[in-house]
């Protein structure tokens, strides 16, 4: 029974009937909507219809004048017709540019060319100025029109005649007197050639390149005339110019107080058939300016000649000996005390100069430093000077193992040298106790004894060039024992000596004349004491203005003087000639430590120029194979 019929049967029939209904009443309703829907969207249409034809009539029937209005003008240019419109922008534009970018750049160029300044000059570029002008107050000889030195005149002129063949005119005078000792003058012509190979770019900076060149010429020239540079073999080499004894009593260099000009006593020449050291002196100052005058070929060639020439001279073993002995005006001023450091010395400046293997394997043969007691690591063989050359040529050579690393068969001594130039360096620094110091800092190179600051400036120059070149090769240090020690320590170490002698000491006495507002007026110099008010004073005539507690009427200026004593002591006295007594290694020393320093022309060495003359260790590369082609 169905559920929905209580009194049973089925309820189909009625189901359907009442559905049909419901159907036929539906959609009359739907009818009816569509109608009124139909009807309201007919409206709508017809009146979008007749507003848009109304909008056209209005455009399509506007008045004539109107439509003229509106009409785009144009310009005729000729070949072409633009848009009045776009024809005033691309004029205006072009305006606009002209007065924007043109304008400016016309007046700027209307101006007259603006010169920047140039940067300020350190200290250390400061006294550089007025170090080399020393070396042009000690020129012997005929003066060149330009030199600058006004109280200074042609002296000399018969120097070496008639018994040296053309004579020994020029050069320099040493310090005080009116002395030309080759010995020191060579070391010191070596060091600047050194100084300009290395920081050329510094002198340039600092435009004292050419004066600098100038300078060293000066020394080479003279240097060229104490032997035969034109002979294949030599048999003398000459040693020195004028000269005498502290207690001498008869006319000389010594006994006599005169300016150069007024020189009226004779003046020997000594010369020596056996003289390693200063052959091989001579040599290294010839070979080392070879390479600084390499765009000068003939000249440098003549250099490199007369250097070569001097070899088998200073290498016979039948001429082994030193310069100074039973020479008493010598000894007394410029006793060398060996002969194997200049042999290792002049063997790497004539490598470095010709490429020459036969000179790298002299100074790099065992024997050679070992008899030099180059690793004898004595605090004394550690101070470079005119008497000392170890710790300069084993930097030079450590220089080679840097930047060729050449390898066997060089390569063990190379690197002992390396080694040795480390411990040198370290024995230089405070905290290792080697030497000791004066309260205000000066380093004792010289164990107390006088003329410190000649010592330490040439410790100073092999201290900063030797943190360049490891700058150079990016290494940051080196190592003093089992301690790393930054390069940058080493520049401090030179710094502090440097500006010790240029016034920071106890003191505040600069020890160069002429730098800062306080500095030595009483220089022991001859040619500095006596006025130049054209009257010629005889021998001793001159001893009035030496023992006078003036100042000197003349300032010779950039002349770095003896110095204090280990208390930082300072007597201003014209008779102390150990404290008040410039030389010209000395300045040479200073010179080298001030561009090393300076930061003019930026804090980089020379790499390249050094190895010039060094040919390719290792054969060229081959050229790549040709592309293959089938």
């Amino acid at each position: 029974m169905h559920p929905g019929n209580l009194w049973g049967g089925r309820l189909d029939a009625v189901d359907s009937d009442r559905a049909a209904a419901e159907e036929e009443e539906r959609r009359r309703n739907m009818t009816e909507w569509d109608r009124g829907a139909l009807h309201s969207q007919r409206l709508t249409a017809e009146s979008e219809r007749n507003q848009l034809d109304e909008t056209q009539q209005s455009w399509l029937l506007a008045p004539e004048d109107s439509w003229r209005k509106k009409r785009k003008k144009y310009v005729n240019l000729g070949c072409v017709s633009v848009s009045r419109t776009v024809f005033l922008w691309t004029v205006g534009s072009i305006v606009v540019l002209f007065l924007v970018v043109a304008l400016p750049i016309i007046i700027v160029k209307s101006l007259p060319p603006h010169k920047s300044a140039p940067p300020t000059s350190d200290n250390y570029t400061l006294a550089l100025h007025n170090a080399l002008q020393f070396f042009d107050a000690q020129k012997s000889g005929r003066l060149p029109k330009n030199n600058k030195v006004s109280w200074r005149g042609d002296s000399g002129l018969k120097d070496g005649l008639p018994d040296v063949p053309g004579g020994l005119v020029g050069g320099y005078y040493d310090g005080g007197s009116n002395t030309k000792f080759h010995f020191p003058m060579a070391f010191s012509m070596t060091m600047l050639s050194w100084s300009l190979i290395e920081y050329s770019h510094k002198f340039k900076a600092i435009n004292e390149y050419d004066h600098m060149r100038d300078v060293l010429k000066w020394g080479t020239d003279y240097l060229l005339l104490t032997f035969n540079n034109s002979a294949t073999r030599l048999d003398h080499i000459y040693t020195q110019v004028g000269g005498g004894l502290r207690d001498s009593e008869s006319p000389d260099d010594i006994y006599c107080w005169q300016r150069p000009e007024d020189m009226s006593y004779d003046r020997p020449v000594l010369s020596a058939t056996s003289a390693t050291d200063l052959g091989a002196e001579v040599a290294s100052a010839l070979a080392a300016a070879s390479i600084v005058f390499t765009d000068k070929p003939t000249y440098a060639k003549k250099l490199k000649k007369g250097a070569e020439t001097l070899w088998p001279f200073f290498r016979s073993p039948n001429r082994r000996k030193r310069h100074s002995m039973n020479q008493p005006t010598t000894e007394a001023f410029y006793n060398s005390t060996s002969i194997f450091d200049e042999l290792m010395w002049a063997g790497a400046w004539l490598y470095y100069a010709t490429g020459n293997r036969t000179y790298i394997e002299f100074a790099t043969n065992p024997k050679v430093p070992q008899t030099a007691e180059a690793f004898a690591y004595r605090p004394e063989l550690m101070v470079p000077s005119w008497n000392n050359k170890l710790p300069g040529a084993m930097l030079l050579m450590t220089r080679y193992r840097l930047f060729l690393n050449p390898g066997f068969p060089y390569e063990n001594m190379l690197n002992r040298y390396h080694n040795a130039t480390g411990v040198t360096m370290c024995a230089y620094l405070k905290q290792y106790n080697v030497f000791n110091r004066t309260s205000g800092g000066l380093i004792q190179l010289n164990m107390g004894k006088p003329r410190p600051l000649e010592y330490v400036v040439h410790a100073s120059f092999l201290a900063s060039l030797f943190a360049d070149y490891l700058n150079s090769t990016g290494v940051p240090g080196w190592y003093c024992g089992p301690t790393f020690v930054s390069n940058h320590v080493l520049k401090d170490f030179a710094k502090s000596q440097i500006d010790y002698i240029l016034g920071n000491n106890p003191l505040k006495m600069s020890y160069v004349v002429g730098f800062g507002n306080k500095f030595p007026r009483r220089v022991h110099h001859r040619g500095a004491t006596i006025p130049n008010d054209k009257k010629r004073r005889s021998c001793r005539e001159g001893l009035k203005n030496y023992k006078t507690k003036n100042p000197n009427p003349h300032n010779i200026t950039g002349a770095m003087v003896g110095g204090p004593n280990k208390l930082d002591q300072f007597h201003d006295i014209r008779s102390n000639y150990n404290a008040s007594e410039p030389t010209l290694s000395g300045n040479a020393g200073l010179v080298a430590a001030l561009i090393s320093l300076t930061s003019s022309g930026g804090d980089r060495i020379d790499k390249n120029t050094m190895f010039n003359g060094v040919p390719p260790l290792y054969p060229p590369t081959p050229p790549p194979p040709k592309a293959w082609r089938p």
